[in-house]
């Protein structure tokens, strides 16, 4: 049986002033008239039914995240206590969706999603993800997706494939390590040898499998997951089960699942696909993604004067854009809230954030 966890948590600091804490990065309409956590969950309803499609978020998106996603079962809207990582998150919805179909008389498969990936083949996808979920039904592996680079690119970690012939698409294949944000000379590395994948942080088990993991990798986990699992089997929902829980999530260490699991376990497979997938990681993303005019200026949302200005990245409402001999910047508004950035310190728009929030913090004062 296939179940889908939606990692809908993240607050999307890259993306300030658009993202905010209340509607975040996968709230918004970037690239169609739906938002991006509407697009992943509509690209996943042929296969999975709703009332199998779980969102791990929190109490500041919750509200917004029910009402974005009003068909899906307001049980699954799973809102976690406090934010330990990806790996606290991924064990606490899984024993949430172990416990409500404990008596089904088969195998849950997991499928664990970002909600804010933009794929353009929705159908590839989905047929990767059965062809995923058969695998790990079958032979108890984790399998995760690995993206085929067409660049040497330095903002993804990399899979490393055991293999000595050249990579087949979708073909299963065994993980030989899984390998970190490398300098632009090692990733060119990476992409000449044919033999490395672009972690897409998408990836596949059965609630057996991945509590297995946990029990060998990550004890400590496992221990306070058989605690929780007492309140979870109360069956209390959202706020509640939340709070319920709140002093058992003190206890997790803040750690990802791909530091504590995925680089340490001994039987993850990978599927290599070419799938349109971009994780639209900072603004400088949207370049590769929207058309720009011919001086290569992106302009989305605003109305623009444009005069010996080349390569800028602009979104703004309600008002006029005006550049001049300017390049490579990125120019955000929205609301009383306006970034301008070059496009080289995109990666660097948190520390902006957190300014920011100092500022707001002495003024409320």
């Amino acid at each position: 049986m296939l179940t889908a966890v939606i990692m809908a948590g993240g607050s999307g600091e890259r993306f300030w002033p658009l993202s905010t804490p209340e509607k975040p990065k996968q709230l918004l309409s970037l690239f169609s008239d739906k938002s991006m956590i509407r697009e992943t969950v509509d690209r996943i309803l042929p296969i999975i039914e709703k009332d199998k499609i779980f969102i791990a978020t929190n109490i500041l998106q919750a509200k917004e995240i029910k009402k974005e996603l009003f068909d899906i079962p307001e049980e699954n809207i799973i809102i976690e206590p406090l934010f330990k990582d990806t790996a606290a998150a991924i064990g606490y919805t899984s024993l949430i969706i172990e416990e409500r179909f404990k008596n089904m008389d088969e195998k849950i498969e997991v499928i664990v999603l970002a909600s804010d990936h933009l794929i353009r083949n929705d159908k590839v996808f989905r047929e990767i993800i059965l062809k995923g979920a058969k695998e790990v039904r079958e032979n108890s592996t984790i399998v995760t997706l690995g993206i085929k680079p067409d660049k040497p690119e330095t903002g993804y970690g990399y899979i490393e494939v055991g293999v000595n012939e050249e990579i087949v698409l979708d073909d299963i294949y065994k993980v030989r390590r899984f390998r970190e944000k490398p300098n632009k000379e090692t990733a060119e590395q990476y992409v000449a040898s044919g033999k490395y994948l672009w972690n897409s942080g998408m990836f596949l088990f059965t609630t057996e499998t991945i509590f297995k993991n946990f029990e060998v990798l990550m004890p400590e986990h496992t221990e306070i997951f058989n605690e929780i699992k007492k309140e979870v089997s109360k069956r209390l929902i959202g706020e509640e089960l939340s709070n319920s829980v709140k002093r058992l999530f003190e206890k997790f260490e803040k750690i990802s699942i791909d530091f504590g699991i995925m680089e340490y376990s001994k039987n993850i497979k990978v599927i290599p696909v070419s799938i349109g997938w971009n994780d639209i990681g900072s603004f400088t993303a949207l370049s590769e993604v929207f058309e720009s005019d011919q001086e290569g200026n992106i302009v989305k949302d605003t109305n623009i004067i444009l005069h010996e200005a080349s390569n800028n990245i602009v979104i703004a409402e309600d008002c006029i854009i005006s550049l001049l001999g300017v390049k490579n910047l990125i120019v955000i508004k929205n609301g009383d809230n306006i970034l301008i950035s070059h496009k080289e310190r995109a990666q660097d728009i948190k520390k902006i954030v957190v300014k920011y929030n100092e500022l707001k913090r002495r003024i409320d004062e």
